[in-house]
């Protein structure tokens, strides 16, 4: 299908942490290029030689449209021009047996299939089966290197907030509707940072309660929002703020076992009607304000010196 290239030098298994969890956070359209260089069913491979060497690529999708028809690599131009066919129109002599990606796969199947079947570039497709772009290992590796520096830097700011005063941090994080790849990620920062203060591990799993459940209401029940964490000398507080569409009755969407989630919901396994519940009942403070469609903002406190147990 295209030419072969050494492995990618990352491991969907025993990479570092911060590279583990970007190449399973991101996804492919995060990293593809969109910006694709495609060639007509009718143009010959000599033609498609000369856009290669134009635009320094090895490979060429062919489309009709939108739609993938296969694929010419610098290999088939090479046999082309070994064999005498050459001249010879792309759709008599491309690649159509392809191995393509979806855009909305994990970054982590990408580097399986590329440290798998060697080939230096993928189509990815949509939803539809349209070309929506072409993935690389040089994509793979400029994007993590991005992502990677953007992270040292997050990390370097919640240091820098932490010496402002003793067991201080400061962390913001989005979510989306209906996001459930990335659902948990925010709980799963915090309780990290916590533990690197060495707070009780009793009061750390209190605060991961509250802050896993108010993320997965998030992205069940709101548009998107954000969950912040402030990591005080002598309490944590998380704030989760979101855009809509609000509580209708908020007593009654505290009582254990109320959910408006429908059934597609329930069968992955949430809305169970707990999440609002379980973070008041780990919560030595817990306040709620709620407007219909204007969002909701629920506020939970819990004191590094609390007795309270869950």
């Amino acid at each position: 299908m295209a030419e072969a290239h050494d492995d990618i030098p990352i491991s969907t298994v025993d990479s570092p942490s911060v590279v583990l969890e970007l190449i399973y956070q991101l996804k492919i359209k995060d990293v593809m290029t969109t910006a694709v260089i495609t060639a007509y069913r009718t143009d010959t491979l000599r033609h498609i030689q000369a856009v290669m060497k134009e635009n320094y690529i090895t490979g060429v999708p062919v489309t009709d449209g939108r739609k993938l028809l296969g694929l010419v690599s610098i290999d088939d131009i090479v046999t082309a021009l070994d064999k005498g066919w050459i001249d010879a129109p792309a759709e008599e002599k491309m690649t159509r047996n392809l191995i393509v990606l979806e855009e909305d796969m994990p970054l982590s199947f990408a580097i399986s299939y590329l440290n798998k079947y060697r080939y230096g570039r993928y189509p990815v497709v949509n939803k539809n089966q349209e070309l929506a772009g072409i993935l690389t290992s040089n994509d793979v590796i400029r994007t993590l290197l991005v992502e990677m520096n953007r992270e040292v830097l997050r990390l370097e700011k919640i240091s820098h907030t932490g010496d402002s005063g003793a067991g201080y941090s400061e962390m913001e994080f989005t979510t989306n509707r209906y996001d459930f790849e990335l659902a948990g990620r925010a709980s799963t920062e915090i309780k990290k940072t916590l533990k690197k203060h060495n707070i009780d591990p009793a009061l750390v799993r209190r605060v991961a309660i509250a802050s896993y459940e108010l993320e997965i209401n998030q992205v069940v029940h709101s548009n998107g929002g954000t969950i912040s964490c402030s990591i005080q000398p002598d309490k944590v507080t998380i704030i989760a703020a979101d855009t809509g569409p609000g509580i209708a009755d908020v007593n009654q969407a505290l009582r254990e076992g109320f959910s408006t989630a429908n059934e597609w919901i329930r069968s992955l396994g949430f809305g169970a009607g707990m999440g609002l519940a379980n973070t008041r009942r780990v919560s030595d403070e817990f306040t709620i304000s709620s407007e219909p469609g204007r969002g909701t903002t629920v506020r939970s406190v819990v004191f590094i010196n609390s007795s309270k147990t869950e």
